[in-house]
């Protein structure tokens, strides 16, 4: 699935959001933005995968994710869905404790939560503008999106439980946790008490990746959040997140990303907000 939303956001917009429907249109890669998120279910049902762990969403659920979590999104097999994204920088946020305490960590929301209805309204409101700005455009959607993100630290809710993790979601799990040290498939699969060819397949069939290809993936996407977040440099950043050899950390993060991790770094500097 293309994702509009961010294409607006790298060209230099601070806020957009894309509508999708679909059947089987499936994320197999953790990712993560250097802005917020708020994904909004509106029907079926999809799985999230966030930070290593697994949530069942249903229609109404959402989820506000800050800058830099690691998450994507699958569904079962034939499930139709519906879902709005909304995308913003952190700069948006104008009252500083608002933007604090929405910055420190994802937060679910569920249908278990009485007065979420509110919610929908509030966004479709923004969505419509930004399809058609009307007078005073820009103070309107400043004015709507900070009206959206108190309402949702208003709203009284229930912590959302993790679902019980398959094999494959338990190693995507210790890949999340362990990406910077020395991993391969014989460990995990004596680690999950299955044989290796077996754990391959399983891992193929639920990520779309192998385990190497999803490791490596892991790795880059980690050493991005470190040019994002420290002064490292480039030699540093392979090594913090496992690879040994810079050549090869070079040539993995070229075929991730489609540039060197030099060009990458400079894109980061330019584009902070």
């Amino acid at each position: 699935m293309l994702d509009t939303a961010a294409i607006i956001i790298s060209q230099g917009k601070k806020i957009a959001y894309a509508y999708a429907e679909g059947v089987n249109d499936n994320m197999t890669q953790s990712h993560f933005h250097d802005f917020f998120e708020l994904y909004y279910l509106l029907d079926g049902e999809r799985l999230h995968m966030i930070e290593g762990e697994t949530y069942h969403f249903t229609a109404n659920d959402f989820v506000l994710f800050p800058p830099h979590i690691m998450h994507y999104s699958y569904g079962e097999k034939d499930m139709p869905f519906k879902r709005i994204v909304l995308y913003f920088t952190p700069d948006l946020i104008t009252d500083e404790d608002v933007r604090q305490k929405l910055l420190e960590k994802v937060t679910i929301f569920t249908t278990q939560s009485l007065k979420a209805s509110s919610i929908l309204p509030l966004l479709q409101d923004l969505t419509r503008e930004l399809d058609s700005p009307g007078k005073y455009h820009d103070a309107f959607i400043s004015n709507q999106l900070n009206r959206l993100l108190l309402s949702i630290l208003r709203l009284e809710f229930n912590a959302a439980k993790s679902i019980p993790k398959t094999r494959s979601a338990q190693a995507v799990d210790y890949i999340h946790t362990h990406y910077m040290d020395d991993i391969s498939v014989n460990q995990l699969a004596e680690m999950l008490y299955i044989s290796p060819y077996h754990l391959c397949h399983e891992f193929k069939n639920a990520t779309g990746k192998t385990i190497i290809q999803y490791l490596n993936t892991t790795r880059i996407l980690h050493a991005q959040r470190l040019m994002l977040e420290t002064d490292y440099n480039i030699t540093r950043i392979s090594r913090e997140v496992g690879f040994s050899n810079l050549t090869h950390f070079n040539r993995i993060f070229k075929k991730v990303t489609g540039v060197n991790p030099s060009e990458k770094k400079k894109q980061y500097k330019t584009n902070k907000w």
